[in-house]
């Protein structure tokens, strides 16, 4: 890949990363729940699903999911409902008060977190069909693909691990600043509103439209 293309490829990285979704949603969320170190679980988990998505496109199965209404329902659908479910679960979260910084935090186990950001990222068909298309505009196919795609997967995980991280830490140390159950309570219901809105938008997304 040449360097001015991948230039290129870098900062679109930074403009998708940072755009609002889901992903940033769900890292945030964690961070204030269960602060950064922990937190960041979910965000290594969402590099996971980032990874099986750039991988499906490579390998051409992209191009199924975008020309089959079957499968795009069924991935969209699920994804919705997922999203509902972290809605509900945020809105049930129990309050934990913390008076300073030393006060222990709720703790969640790594491995559900990692699961919960790799289930966001590979439940969004668009995310598959818009890499589909954004993607191949990068690759030279007169060079071999697939370390094509390995510098392109790199760049893009970095990109949004170092974005994800912000997202995590910031949420974080808001956490540190609630000072009773009734602002963390007000909070955790805030993203539950988040990710239903996520989920709603997600159920507004047609096939027709990618």
């Amino acid at each position: 890949m040449a360097l001015e293309t991948w230039l290129a490829f870098f900062v679109a990285c930074w403009i998708i990363s940072l755009s609002p979704g889901a992903g940033a949603i769900a890292s945030m969320a964690s961070g204030l729940q269960y602060g950064f170190s922990r937190g960041y679980w979910t965000a290594l988990g969402l590099q996971l699903g980032l990874l099986l998505q750039i991988a499906i496109v490579a390998a051409g199965v992209g191009a199924v999911l975008a020309t089959s209404a079957l499968a795009f329902t069924l991935i969209k659908w699920f994804g919705v409902l997922y999203l509902l479910y972290l809605a509900l679960r945020q809105w049930q979260a129990p309050p934990a008060p913390v008076l300073d910084e030393r006060a222990p935090r709720p703790t969640g186990r790594p491995l559900s977190l990692v699961l919960r950001g790799l289930l966001i990222n590979v439940s969004n068909p668009k995310a598959v069909v818009f890499m589909l298309a954004v993607l191949p505009q990068f690759i030279n196919p007169a060079q071999p693909l697939l370390p094509q795609y390995g510098v392109m997967a790199l760049t893009m995980v970095g990109v949004d691990l170092v974005v994800m991280a912000g997202y995590t830490g910031l949420a974080a140390k808001v956490l540190r600043l609630l000072r009773s159950p009734g602002q963390q309570r007000l909070v955790n219901r805030s993203f539950a509103g988040l990710f239903a809105g996520a989920a709603g938008l997600l159920a507004l997304v047609k096939r027709s439209s990618t």
